[in-house]
């Protein structure tokens, strides 16, 4: 059954059209990845979906009762509330029937009111619970520590939160709130590589349907079973994730090329008759095929381009020289800005020519300040780092720091390597600045604008060591398709900090697996690295389950997954539990009698019943309270 169902959408801005007569749906538990170059209307797209925009033409339509909710790329949060009570209104029906629950136990104490609250209190208590009401802050716990915030972050109120923090905070509100169809544009912008992880595994359980706009090619392989594709004003639909799609593309691509070509044929052809004839006795013919061809055009039916000849970067990565065997090293390392307050110390390295190095690990750990020490760029607390002989370095920024904001382009270019005019024209050509693009300052370029600006440089340097640090950020996945490619082929030796498992997978040959004070070096390819992981926190459980038994007893007793001050708390509320049923057993019981005592049979029958009710509950809380206190 289809959620979402999407007819003949066009949408224009204008004379200019993003997308023309795109039909969709959307079925329940769908798993779809939306992909495309940027300024295809991904976001256009997925905007009309949530409600949030109207198409030209065309229409949505939902199943009856759907809810949508959608993770923009740069979400408003209103409000001065914390980042906690943000997330508590997912539940706000659960945070309702406990506000109620906690009225109706004060009216069990008033004699007039009891009969009625007690009647009421059970039947929703057992909704309340059936509903995960005594879970959900411990789910609130989980999804943000997924997340990457902190415990400390809990009380954070919004306004303080960076714009990052805030795209991670909806992203965990909607989580949480388990919408029907759930719609993400880029939702591991924000995230960490473990963050990432930690969502794959995530939304494999999560009830809903699915839609994500991504660049992140590892994420789309673990989440998706279908691959949305907008291309040229159109949407093709792709069976499979992110892997199956390029097989499914690149044949598809070549079919089309060769049903464009024979297009472009039956149009020359046609566009010749009707030159050649317009004006003579087969005049009405020739308008006739005019008309046809006119038609056509207005419905979509003619390809505007050939699906090959789509727009793309190129890149050519060479070193001017060869490196000695001991490229990089390090002694006695320590890393950070303040030497009161160092990020990490780092063991001795030693990297090779040839190889690829993956730094990797929590965002805020000191990953890019490694980055900026091994080249220079900053001094360590302590230590050394240097580079062995003949090395030549080229270094790409994050933040893009090393581009100056003030230079339009190709001036920007033309002073990290003197060349003609022409040459550098020539040159940002390949990374797809052509005409008057060349001439925009800096300030005013895209993330992905401003990547290509300092690859395009990159590429001048000539160097045989690439210190990288995210180099796929603000991508699109054909230009970090092009990107991996020529990396793979590169003769020298690299170093990248990223968060592109993708990449990683496809080029290092060992990680530098970092923690906050620490870093951990492992020899060997990044599937190996996720395996060794593995072991390592299989053996871990392990280790805790085969504990002599009468530790292990003494752990289950004293923490069943809580420490002692949460088993404290439980035990009381257990014990406060108890009392209230069974005062509610001894009320039910004197009631019981006296409508024995009046022959009224319904009253009694009622009575009887929430007697039993009562007294299994009372039996449930004992058992339960019994885990904590023998």
């Amino acid at each position: 059954m289809s959620l979402l169902a999407a007819s003949g959408l066009s949408k224009f801005y204008g004379a200019d059209e993003v997308f023309s007569r795109i039909s969709l749906e959307i079925p329940a538990k769908a798993r779809i990845a939306l992909v495309g170059p940027n300024g295809a209307g991904k976001t256009t797209l997925v905007n009309i979906l949530a409600g949030l925009d109207t198409p030209t033409e065309g229409q949505v339509t939902r199943a009856r009762n759907t809810r949508a909710a959608y993770l923009p790329q740069r979400p408003e949060l209103a409000g001065t509330h914390s980042l906690w009570h943000e997330q508590l209104k997912a539940f706000a029906d659960l945070r309702t029937m406990e506000t109620r629950l906690a009225e109706l136990e004060q009216a069990m104490a008033d004699a007039e009111e009891r009969d009625a609250a007690l009647a009421a209190y059970g039947p929703l208590q057992a909704e309340f619970e059936r509903r995960g009401g005594y879970a959900y802050e411990t789910k609130i716990k989980q999804v943000l520590t997924g997340l990457g915030f902190a415990p400390d972050d809990h009380d954070m109120p919004l306004p303080r939160l960076s714009g990052g923090q805030k795209t991670r905070a909806l992203l965990a509100r909607l989580l949480l709130e388990e919408p029907d169809i759930l719609l993400l544009d880029e939702p591991t912008n924000h995230l960490d590589i473990y963050g990432v992880e930690w969502l794959e595994n995530f939304l494999k359980s999560f009830p809903g349907a699915i839609v994500a706009v991504s660049h992140d090619r590892y994420f789309i392989d673990s989440f998706a079973s279908i691959v949305w594709e907008m291309e040229s004003k159109r949407l093709e639909v792709y069976r499979g994730n992110y892997t199956h799609y390029l097989h499914q593309r690149a044949e598809c691509r070549q079919r089309l090329q060769k049903e464009f070509d024979a297009q472009q044929a039956w149009i020359a052809k046609e566009t010749d008759y009707i030159r050649k004839h317009m004006g003579s006795r087969w005049t009405a013919q020739a308008k006739g095929r005019l008309k046809k061809l006119e038609t056509l055009k207005k419905r979509g039916k003619i390809l505007e381009t050939a699906p090959s000849r789509r727009k793309a970067m190129k890149l050519d990565m060479h070193s001017d020289s060869r490196s000695g065997d001991q490229v990089m090293m390090s002694e006695d390392l320590v890393i950070g800005w303040q030497s009161d307050k160092p990020l990490a110390s780092i063991p001795d390295v030693r990297v090779r020519r040839g190889e690829t190095v993956a730094l990797i690990g929590p965002n805020g750990v000191g990953k890019s300040t490694l980055l900026k020490t091994l080249c220079g760029h900053l001094a360590p607390l302590h230590g050394r780092a240097r580079l062995g002989a003949n090395v030549k370095l080229g270094y790409f920024a994050q933040a893009h720091e090393t581009l100056h904001a003030d230079n339009s382009i190709l001036e920007e270019i033309m002073a990290a390597k003197a060349m003609p005019i022409s040459a550098a024209r020539s040159l940002l050509g390949q990374f797809m600045f052509s005409d008057e693009d060349v001439f925009r300052p800096i300030a005013t370029l895209s993330g992905g604008e401003r990547g290509r600006v300092a690859l395009a440089k990159l590429t001048l340097q000539g160097a045989n060591l690439l210190l990288l640090d995210e180099p796929t950020n603000h991508l699109d996945m054909d230009s970090q398709e092009i990107l991996q490619a020529v990396l793979e082929t590169f003769a020298g030796t690299i170093l990248l900090v990223s968060h592109d498992r993708y990449l990683i997978d496809a080029l290092a040959t060992q990680i530098w697996d970092m923690d906050p004070g620490e870093l951990t070096v492992f020899k060997g390819p990044y599937q190996e690295f996720v395996r060794a992981r593995k072991r390592r926190l299989e053996e871990q459980q392990a280790g805790q389950q085969s504990m002599p038994k009468k530790k292990a007893a003494r752990y289950a007793k004293k923490k069943h997954g809580l420490n002692p001050f949460e088993v404290k708390q439980k035990t009381a509320q257990l014990e406060a539990k108890i009392d209230q049923l069974e005062s509610g057993l001894r009320a039910i019981g004197g009631q019981l009698d006296a409508a024995g005592l009046a022959g009224d049979a319904a009253k009694t029958a009622a009575l009887g019943a929430a007697y039993v009710q009562t007294e299994a509950e009372l039996e449930a809380a004992l058992t339960e309270w019994g885990k904590f206190v023998d």
